[in-house]
């Protein structure tokens, strides 16, 4: 059976890449602007290597600190995988770039599919929000013009492109309505649906459209995906960790208890006793009194926090009506609210949901309620990572969208 290949446009730090590898597909090139997501997307390539040649300590020996990256790069990565992870913006003239190396990796073999979803932020509710323009004028409105380019030279046979669900509002509909009569114009048939995360796995309430496009004259379907079945809640990535306390670093730590049902069943707990980058950010002590505030009330009572409700002295603006739920509890005994970037400037929208620890979520935690394993690496300190998470597609909702399609090809 002829192995698929795929390019990952905006790549982001390889979650929906991570799902199409699972699932079998073989990775050409990804292209991403963030030089710290270009180092993850790296590490994680070397981490699939090394599984391929059942050679994973040494990996292991590198996310536990025992030897460099640059000693992980140099010894057991390959001047194909560093060509691969192509760091630089997608547009204009940098594409005759992007499209030269993609044409080395390729070495004459066809382009199977092309995935990825251009930023969110210009078709996003909040970041129209806070647009005094509504994001009109900002470029990446477009980007999907750029990501069509590489639909004209490539030819795939199918491309994915996931999204925030925004995107059918924004300007009213006419730039999904002009996107998709783009899409069709330069060859394909496409069709979409807004997905649940959680019915992939997922311990989230994400809602994201999926549209997937495919040649036109050939006999593919837009896709049925199987459903998760099961029901599961957050408890079940916390409860296996060590506790912390604000700003405590671990880096590498032992789990502190057994793993859980839903660990097993979706591979999150994958087979080394010791976990990475369980790292809590600090919060000062206004905002510890806010979160113990906030915790009691949602344990209590399933009631989130009002910023008007604060007692006086823990209010520091006199805005009552704009953004009055920023402090917000993960519910421990459902799913999660929405992972977004906005994690990586602030923490008060994830507080972790125990008046024993209060805090808001580590490193490991808001990667567990994405569904990266536990082996995935992300590069480039805290504050890189949590970006890198939360403008994540979920692995485990990009593997079985790439099940399914691989299923017909």
């Amino acid at each position: 059976m002829k192995e698929l290949n795929f390019i990952d446009l905006f790549s982001g730090a390889g979650g929906l890449s991570e799902g199409f590898i699972n699932a079998g597909f073989k990775p050409i090139a990804h292209v991403e602007i963030d030089k710290k997501a270009c180092e993850t997307l790296e590490t994680r390539l070397v981490y699939h290597k090394l599984n391929s040649e059942n050679n994973l300590q040494n990996y292991y020996d590198y996310i536990s600190g025992k030897i460099s990256r640059i000693d992980l790069l140099k010894d057991f990565s390959s001047p194909e995988i560093s060509a691969s992870v192509i760091n630089i913006a997608i547009g204009g003239n940098n594409n005759k770039i992007i499209f030269e190396t993609i044409d080395k990796l390729a070495k004459g073999k066809e382009i199977d599919l092309i995935i990825g979803g251009p930023p969110c932020q210009a078709y996003s509710l909040v970041g129209r929000s806070r647009d005094k323009n509504r994001m009109k004028n900002d470029p990446r409105n477009f980007l999907y013009k750029e990501y069509a380019k590489f639909l004209k030279k490539y030819e795939p046979k199918v491309f994915v492109f996931e999204n925030v669900m925004g995107l059918i509002t924004a300007k009213n509909g006419s730039y999904f309505k002009n996107m998709r009569a783009y899409f069709k114009r330069i060859g394909y048939e496409l069709d979409f649906t807004i997905q649940k995360s959680e019915e992939f796995g997922v311990l989230q309430k994400r809602r994201r459209i999926i549209l997937i496009g495919w040649k036109k004259g050939s006999d593919f379907k837009y896709p049925v995906f199987d459903k998760i079945k099961e029901e599961f809640n957050t408890s079940q990535i916390f409860s296996d960790l060590k506790k912390l306390k604000p700003g405590e670093q671990n880096n590498v730590t032992k789990y502190a208890n057994k793993t859980t049902v839903y660990l097993e069943r979706f591979e999150l707990r994958n087979g080394v006793d010791f976990v990475t980058q369980h790292i809590a950010r600090p919060h000062n002590e206004r905002d510890l009194n806010i979160y113990k505030i906030a915790i009691k009330k949602w344990l209590e009572k399933t009631e989130r926090l009002k910023y008007p409700d604060l007692p006086t002295k823990l209010k520091t603006h006199k805005n009552e009506k704009a953004f009055v739920d920023r402090f917000k509890v993960v519910d421990i005994n459902g799913l999660s609210h929405t992972m977004v970037a906005h994690i990586a400037k602030d923490g008060h929208h994830y507080i972790y949901p125990d008046t024993k620890q209060v805090r808001s979520i580590s490193v490991r935690e808001a990667a567990r309620i994405q569904s990266f394993p536990d082996d995935y690496y992300f590069e480039g300190g805290r504050t890189a990572a949590y970006r890198q998470i939360g403008n994540a597609v979920p692995p485990l909702m990009a593997k079985e969208i790439a099940f399914q399609i691989k299923k017909q090809l």
